[in-house]
């Protein structure tokens, strides 16, 4: 079936602005960036939540268009009380429905990310306008589970009502299939801008030592994101391995306890926080390492994985989420125990040692890039259209 004159609606709950000062769900506009050659014309509706003091993501944000691409952010109330959850779910959605008919938007399938709010309101749409939808759940490991355990109606209904559910690593596709027999597994992609770079030549544009091991971690400075674990391990490593550099790049709230954590254990000169990184920067530094280390609790499928084998990088990660089912070698990377920091040393102390093979791991990597994880998508597209 060709959609070129056909329109595609993503409802999500983050979506970068034009400015890049928000960059949260920048997957999803990674992905959208490749499922655009294919349609008409796509358009993104991302509510927010907005109260008189605040917004949900700490500053207004505006809508934008880019080539054949729609950006909304509709804003709706948020009351600061413990019983309004559904009241903001359903102000989500009908401050969607409100963009929809203000803009005169028209559209033949719906594609939402996240179960909560995203997949509910694509039900709500579905029945509606009489529009598929598919959902993909996105959600890490202890969330999914917890979602399972508590079998909330408009998680669950918005599952079982969906045209399709992707799940993005292959475990859960069995659990998913209780509630609705078409769910499949397609794992997140990386971009072309993570390809590999003269390592040197990165080191030198960063200021960064040419002739050092170099870890590199990446995400949201969370508790959940594990890298207290990764600090606690380079207390263990800099004394077998004196010069040994990490990097974490991000920002979070978790930023000023890392720091705490760093100084209490004299490693000053070994670890350092980068804070928020640009898109310049990030490729960058995914080239200047030696081994890429996300030490997280809980995933689904972490993007900066496939961004790190995308620059013929190996991946050190934790046993969580789809990441045993894409380092599913020790050819492209390691997996320790989730909160174990002697599990991570180890796999570090092997990592810096390994002799990897780029080439290998980029090779690998190619089926993860956006082009290719799109076609599959539009293959389920397909299958329901």
């Amino acid at each position: 079936m060709d959609f070129k004159n056909k329109n595609l609606l993503i409802i999500s709950s983050g979506y970068p602005d034009e400015v890049g000062s928000l960059i949260r769900s920048k997957f999803v506009k990674s992905q959208v960036d490749c499922l655009k050659t294919y349609f008409k014309h796509i358009y993104i509706i991302s509510p927010l939540l907005y109260h008189r003091k605040f917004t949900e993501i700490g500053k207004k944000t505006y809508n934008y268009q880019y080539d054949n691409v729609s950006v909304y952010f509709p804003y709706t109330y948020y009351l600061p009380l413990s019983y309004t959850k559904k009241l903001h779910i359903d102000g989500r959605l009908r401050a969607v429905k409100h963009i929809i008919e203000k803009e005169h938007i028209t559209f033949d399938i719906i594609h939402a990310h996240m179960s909560e709010p995203s997949g509910y309101i694509a039900m709500k749409l579905k029945e509606k306008y009489g529009v598929p939808y598919v959902l993909t759940i996105h959600e890490n490991s202890g969330w999914f589970e917890k979602e399972i355990k508590q079998e909330q109606p408009a998680i669950i209904n918005a599952w079982k009502h969906a045209d399709a559910l992707i799940r993005v690593n292959p475990y859960d596709v069995p659990v998913l299939k209780k509630y609705n027999e078409n769910s499949y597994y397609i794992a997140n992609g990386y971009s072309p801008s993570f390809r590999p770079l003269d390592k040197n030549v990165c080191r030198e544009k960063l200021g960064v030592l040419r002739d050092v091991k170099i870890l590199f971690g990446l995400g949201i400075l969370t508790e959940r994101k594990g890298f207290h674990y990764l600090i606690e391990a380079m207390v263990l490593l800099h004394a077998k391995h004196p010069n040994l550099q990490c990097y974490i790049g991000g920002g979070g709230p978790e930023y000023d306890n890392l720091n705490k954590l760093i100084k209490k254990n004299n490693l000053d000169e070994n670890v350092h926080l980068l804070g928020h990184l640009s898109d310049e920067e990030l490729p960058l530094w995914m080239n200047a390492c030696d081994v890429f280390v996300l030490p997280s609790q809980g995933e689904g499928n972490p993007t900066v994985m496939f961004e790190a084998l995308g620059c013929g990088k190996p991946f050190i990660g934790t046993r969580v989420g789809g990441i045993p089912a894409i380092i599913s070698s020790d050819e492209y990377g390691l997996i320790c125990e989730p909160g174990n920091v002697s599990s991570l040393r180890e796999a570090l102390e092997k990592a810096l040692v390994i002799e990897w093979d780029s080439h290998k791991i980029l090779e690998y990597a190619q089926q993860f890039m956006w082009e290719n994880i799109c076609e599959k998508i539009m293959s389920i597209y397909k299958k329901i259209t």
